[in-house]
């Protein structure tokens, strides 16, 4: 039996990337991989969601920008993950406090996290 997808479903951005190709291009090129994840990842949970979660803006300069880069897992977990969660028929769960946590001690395995998360989109 196939799920029945949305009209709009297809205007979603295709991010499929795997978590440990996150993590590892994250480490080889000193963090600078995750502002194009960032950018992308935006992206994604934008359309999911319909509305604009993550604006271009947050998503540059969490790259660089410890504050922001705490905000922008905190959208994530909070706005932008629990509408993928309705789209793949997963039992919604709040992220933020784990994204958040994760992010200001280790950022590439809040990112793999969320990767993970937006993988089954594509599935």
């Amino acid at each position: 039996m196939e799920l029945e997808r949305p009209e709009n479903y297809g205007t979603i951005p295709e991010f499929r990337v795997d978590p440990i190709v996150v993590l590892l291009l994250g480490f080889i090129t000193c963090g600078l991989y995750l502002i194009y994840w960032n950018i992308k990842v935006a992206q994604v949970l934008n359309a999911v969601a319909g509305k604009e979660v993550i604006s271009q803006p947050i998503a540059i300069f969490s790259g660089c920008c410890m504050p922001v880069n705490l905000y922008f897992y905190y959208l994530a977990g909070k706005e932008g993950l629990p509408k993928v969660y309705e789209r793949t028929g997963e039992r919604e769960k709040d992220q933020s406090t784990l994204l958040l946590i994760l992010g200001f001690l280790f950022p590439m395995v809040a990112a793999m996290i969320v990767q993970g998360d937006i993988n089954k989109l594509y599935k």
